[in-house]
């Protein structure tokens, strides 16, 4: 069983979010169950050179996009025991940010969806993978090319093709007149059954009509997906093609996420309370707090956006700050976030930390100190904070939707179940009748131990969704 993963991020090459967790993950697993995947993804100026500099040339073409002629170089070289396929265009990837180029994204992604087919065009039939596995709306033309544009290659026929969903807000919408020139197509695939979106184009919807079978990344969401609420104005095509969707729970790498081998860390432990709470202590120090290793801190690491509850924790900062509790904040991103928090930080010193931009070994140190993890989505198509924070003996307190929904099990004081807390309204009424609910336990010292065992039970690894993925495969391989 051969799978090409078509991606534009992956750890550890290069990542903005919770995708390039999956796409350098996810083929480990999958090779340990002996599928072959190879993960072909844009040589981004920002892969570290180390990286990019033991790459081996593979194979030199042209791309065409509209009338003109673009270069592209295969590169290859394995990380991780992972094989990396790079799609190489300084001019397109070589470049300061990953994504926010406006209509160039349009430009960008179109010529990596042709290079990846026409790399598929220059392998041998025995070289040539069984499915191609799409990730997010950056590669939903490849299902789009495959069907049509690429349908006359006798060799591409068997190709079948499964595209992921990791966030149905994030579409790749653009303008008919654009991407009729960079497909050189005309009105044909801008029907209601084609990727026609309201007067535009979206690839987002060029892979959930074309490919051969969708997943996204937990079971509620593939639910909410197909309602008015959480489906992003594609529900339709959602409920129509339901029969091909499902819903795979994401995991995360275990290896890495380990406290017990974390080199982040000031203490490594795997079930010792006193030797977790001593991480506290050493954050307490480092972001200047008051130390104590008794006060409860509630930890986050996130995007600044509305999609993760910033609004509610807004609105819930001064009845928050009432409580004895430190509250340490890390992320970027929407300009009015980060400006609250700054406001907060000095409005309650002592009580509140942010730090914004993204520090790798900071997270797992907020990971490992935090008593409790705050994650109030207003939707969560998987998430893997929740699943780090498990991880790392942290009590997360979420809002019951997507992923989380399907992770974090409400504790039961009655039958002593339960690995967290969550609430299901969107409001920073419940946001802090939670809050306070999971700090009242966590004065009972026996009942916040059993809390944290009831969360190691699980890992959360990959074993179980590897094995999902691997039978979606086999059916398609048929």
């Amino acid at each position: 069983m051969k799978v090409w993963f078509a991606a534009s991020e992956a750890v550890p090459l290069v990542k903005s979010g919770g995708l390039a967790d999956v796409v350098g993950s996810l083929p480990k697993a999958l090779a340990e169950r002996g599928v072959d995947v190879t993960v072909v993804l844009p040589k981004y100026g920002a892969i570290p050179r180390e990286i990019t500099e033991g790459a081996v040339p593979k194979d030199v073409f042209d791309v065409r996009l509209g009338w003109r002629a673009q270069y592209c170089g295969l590169q290859e070289t394995m990380v991780d025991g992972v094989k990396f396929l790079l799609v190489d265009n300084e001019y397109f990837f070589k470049r300061g940010y990953l994504y926010g180029y406006g209509d160039e994204e349009a430009e960008r992604y179109a010529f990596f969806c042709f290079a990846v087919l026409e790399a598929l065009v220059r392998l041998g039939k025995d070289e040539l993978p069984d499915i191609v596995h799409c990730h997010d709306w950056q590669t939903g033309l490849i299902p789009l090319l495959l069907r049509t544009r690429y349908s006359h290659y006798p060799a591409l026929r068997g190709v079948r093709t499964v595209f992921t969903v990791h966030n149905l807000q994030y579409q790749g919408v653009f303008s008919r007149e654009l991407l009729k020139d960079l497909l050189s197509a005309g009105d044909e695939l801008f029907t209601e059954d084609g990727m026609e979106f309201y007067g535009a184009g979206s690839c987002m919807k060029a892979g959930l009509r074309y490919a051969d079978k969708l997943t996204t990344v937990s079971p509620t969401y593939a639910r909410e997906i197909q309602t008015w609420e959480y489906g992003e104005k594609l529900d339709g095509v959602l409920r129509q093609r339901a029969g091909d969707l499902r819903g795979i729970l994401n995991g995360i790498d275990t290896a890495s996420y380990d406290p017990m081998t974390d080199p982040h860390l000031e203490v490594r432990y795997r079930h010792s309370l006193a030797k977790k709470r001593r991480n506290k202590l050493a954050l307490q120090r480092e972001f200047g707090l008051p130390e104590g290793e008794s006060i409860p801190m509630l930890g986050v690491v996130s995007r600044l956006v509305s999609q993760k509850g910033f609004d509610l924790i807004g609105e819930a900062l001064p009845q928050l700050m009432a409580e004895p509790v430190q509250l340490v904040v890390l992320g970027s991103g929407d300009p009015h976030f980060e400006g609250m928090l700054r406001d907060a930080a000095s409005r309650y010193p002592g009580k509140l930390f942010a730090w914004f931009g993204f520090n790798e070994g900071l997270a797992r140190r907020i990971y490992a100190a935090s008593d409790m993890f705050l994650m109030p989505s207003r939707f969560e198509p998987c998430g893997l904070s929740q699943l780090i924070s498990l991880r790392y003996r942290t009590v997360p307190i979420v809002r019951e939707t997507g992923g989380l929904r399907d992770t974090v099990e409400p504790y039961n004081e009655y039958t002593g179940e339960g690995n967290g807390f969550s609430f299901g309204p969107a409001s920073s009424h419940d946001l802090m009748y939670t809050v306070r609910r999971a700090l009242a336990f966590y004065r009972d010292e026996e009942a916040w131990a059993r809390i944290v065992a009831n969360g190691a039970k699980k890992e959360y690894g990959w074993d179980e969704s590897a094995l999902e993925y691997e039978r979606l495969y086999r059916e398609l391989a048929i």
